[in-house]
């Protein structure tokens, strides 16, 4: 780990000690090293791994125009992307789902922002990890072997 000395101006400061309060960090670097994480995942600086695991949240209204159904086809005909999907109705008409998926950056933000564009889906919102994939595969004694992916940032 480095150790970097910045400046900040007060009002910045005081910006990183609110976000602090309302995060639960216990220390300013920690709150600037996730502050730090985010900003270069959101521009793509930090997230050129070739794998990511990401996150789509997104509200749609279920019963427009078969929204529901496309929306369940697209995770279908993504099966190799699509870890899992949970939804919850917020009323009558409306549905919050949150989609897991993990696979090449490129083919899970295309997918993602696809899934964000469908008209009727509002809020959506996107949150991509970069991911090293684990290298060796190993064991636990089970006969089940595996390798894991570990956040590149």
């Amino acid at each position: 780990m480095q150790r970097l000395t910045i400046s900040l101006d007060d009002a910045i400061a005081a910006a990183i000690d609110s976000f602090m309060a309302r995060n639960g960090y216990s220390n300013r670097s920690e709150a600037i090293r996730d502050l730090v994480r985010d900003a270069l995942v959101r521009t793509e600086a930090g997230s050129e791994t070739p794998e990511c695991v990401a996150a789509v949240s997104y509200v749609y209204d279920y019963d427009g125009r078969d929204l529901a159904l496309r929306l369940d086809k697209a995770q279908h005909d993504h099966h190799d992307l699509t870890i899992s999907s949970m939804r919850t109705r917020l009323d009558h008409r409306h549905c919050m789902e949150v989609t897991l998926l993990k696979g090449p950056t490129a083919d899970v933000r295309k997918l993602a922002e696809s899934t964000i564009a469908e008209r009727g889906v509002r809020f959506g919102q996107i949150n991509v990890v970069p991911v090293v994939s684990g290298g060796h595969r190993h064991s636990h004694g089970d006969g089940h072997s595996h390798s894991h992916s570990t956040p590149a940032l």
